[in-house]
C-alpha cells in the first residue's frame, strides 16, 4: 500500500529541510513505499530552491504550487488531496510538529486493523505536547471536548490535522468546504458521520523551531462554527444519503 504524505508550506524554506529528511528517512528505513507531496501555497521565500535540492536526495520528493488567488492552509491541503499519488495519504505539518514514527504507527494501524483512517490524539494515554502554547491549549480542549459532545464521539483531539485516510475515504467524503484551518475539522468529521471507520492512537506534537503559526484563532472562530454546524446538519438531517454504504 502506497503512502502519500501532503505537506502545504507556505514560507517553511527554513523548516522544509528538517521536516522533509526526518519523514524521508523514517520511511525510507521502514521500507514503506511512498511519496512526499510539497504544495508550495504561494511561497515568497526561496522554498522553491530548498525543494530543488532536497529533491537531489529524494526520488520520492515532488512539488506542485497552489496558484494565486486560492492561497491559505486549506486550499493548499486541498490542492494536495486532488493529486497524490498513494492508495492512502496523511496531512503532515511543514514544521516539523508532527513525528515520522508516528506517521509509521499510523500507516501500520491502518494495514492491520483494515480501517479507513487513522485519527492521533495527542492528548490520550500515550500522547505528548511539547511547548504547546498556553492560550492555544486551553481553547483546543474547550473546542475539541465541545466537539466531542456535539457528535457523541468519545475523540477528542479533532482540530489534529496530522491524520491518515484511505483514498476510499478521501473520495467519499469530498466536495470539500473549508478553506482554512477548518479542513483539519471537516476532513474527520465528515468522514465519521459518513460512516467511515477509523481508529484512535496516540502521537506527539512539538512547537515549530522556525517562524511562526500561520493560524489566526481569532478569525478562526466562526469558520471552525460553520463547519461543524454544517457536519452537524449532516449527522441528524441528511438521512444518510451521503453514507458510505452509497458508495
Amino acid at each position: 500500500m502506497k503512502l502519500s504524505v501532503v505537506i502545504p508550506a507556505y514560507n517553511e524554506a527554513l523548516n522544509l529541510p528538517d521536516t522533509l529528511n526526518a519523514f524521508y528517512d523514517e520511511l525510507i528505513s521502514v521500507g514503506i513505499d511512498h511519496e512526499l507531496l510539497v504544495v508550495n501555497d504561494n511561497s515568497k521565500d526561496n522554498t522553491v530552491d530548498v525543494i530543488a535540492q532536497l529533491q537531489q536526495r529524494m526520488p520520492t520528493l515532488r512539488t506542485i504550487f497552489n496558484e494565486p488567488p486560492k492561497n491559505g492552509f486549506g486550499y493548499a491541503v486541498r490542492r494536495g488531496l486532488e493529486d497524490f499519488k498513494g492508495d492512502c495519504v496523511a496531512v503532515v505539518m511543514a514544521d516539523l510538529s508532527d513525528d515520522p514514527k508516528d506517521l509509521v504507527k499510523f500507516y501500520n494501524a491502518m494495514v492491520t486493523q483494515k480501517v479507513d483512517c487513522v485519527f492521533g490524539n495527542r492528548f490520550m494515554k500515550g500522547g505528548q505536547v511539547f511547548d504547546y502554547p498556553k492560550e492555544k491549549l486551553y481553547l483546543n480542549r474547550m473546542v475539541n471536548n465541545m466537539i466531542s459532545f456535539a457528535f457523541k464521539l468519545r475523540y477528542t483531539d479533532c482540530t489534529n490535522a496530522f491524520k491518515l485516510y484511505s483514498r476510499a475515504t478521501i473520495e467519499g467524503i469530498k466536495p470539500f468546504l473549508a478553506p482554512h484551518f477548518n479542513l483539519t475539522v471537516e476532513l474527520p468529521l465528515k468522514a465519521v458521520v459518513r460512516g467511515y471507520s477509523f481508529t484512535v492512537i496516540p502521537n506527539s506534537w512539538r512547537n515549530r523551531k522556525h517562524g511562526k503559526s500561520n493560524l489566526k484563532i481569532r478569525e478562526m472562530g466562526s469558520r471552525y462554527f460553520f463547519i461543524v454546524m454544517y457536519c452537524l446538519i449532516e449527522k441528524y438531517f441528511s438521512r444518510g444519503d451521503f453514507n458510505k454504504k452509497w458508495e
